[in-house]
């Protein structure tokens, strides 16, 4: 359970302001205006600090309690995120129905991040039957390395789990596609100025749009923004 112990206003406020700069192309002084016009006096730098707090901890919550199982094949690509005028690196996947497997923000971008998504994607989600990339050396890298590593599981179990590779660039426009709505969100904050407020604030943007996915396992008929608040209850 989340704690706003305290905090000056409500949870119910924090939360909204938290949910409107996470799921639309607004600025922290928009929201600002937005509370002012509610009759709540709010600095950006206090909605700054909601989000960086709050954000990672309902993502949490909701990876850990509510997320619905993905299916077994997975199309995997990397995005582009700037902070402080420097290029890091998100990487994403998703099913063959669109739903998001999983993310992984990294400050490079090669086999080691690719590893580490592919650690983080896999102990949340079901090992994957197949996987589609675009012609990346270290994402192919990264999944013999995982290969190599189910073969010997293999010689000592006998249980035979091997992922299908697929690096053919136009069967992975799924992903290509799904970045654009994460990057419509993260364009307008014209960069992020530091790791750790990029890697919180990426996790909420990710959150929101699993929600708008249809992600919250049970919640059939419930609002998004009532799913978001459910989280901190």
């Amino acid at each position: 359970m989340l704690s706003f112990k305290w905090k000056h206003l409500k949870q119910s406020i924090i939360l909204m302001a938290a949910r409107w700069y996470l799921a639309y192309a607004v600025s922290y002084r928009d929201i600002g205006e937005l509370m002012a016009e509610r009759g709540v006096t709010v600095d950006h730098s206090t909605v700054n600090r909601w989000v960086i707090e709050y954000a990672p901890q309902l993502e949490n919550e909701f990876r850990k309690k509510h997320k619905s199982q993905v299916g077994c094949s997975w199309c995997m690509d990397e995005t582009y995120v700037k902070i402080k005028g420097q290029w890091n690196y998100l990487y994403r996947a998703v099913d063959k129905e669109g739903k998001t497997v999983d993310f992984y923000f990294s400050k490079n971008r090669d086999r080691s991040a690719a590893e580490a998504f592919f650690t983080k994607a896999i102990g949340d989600n079901m090992l994957p039957e197949k996987v589609f990339i675009d012609k990346s050396g270290a994402n192919k890298a990264a999944l013999d390395s995982l290969n190599i590593q189910l073969a010997l599981l293999f010689m000592m179990t006998g249980i035979c789990l091997p992922i299908l590779l697929r690096p053919i660039k136009y069967l992975n426009n799924l992903i290509e596609q799904d970045h654009r709505a994460i990057k419509k969100i993260i364009n307008p904050m014209k960069g992020f100025k530091s790791f750790s407020a990029a890697k919180a604030t990426i996790a909420g943007i990710e959150l929101h749009y699993m929600l708008r996915k249809g992600q919250y396992a049970e919640t059939a008929n419930i609002p998004v923004y009532e799913q978001f608040y459910a989280l901190a209850a």
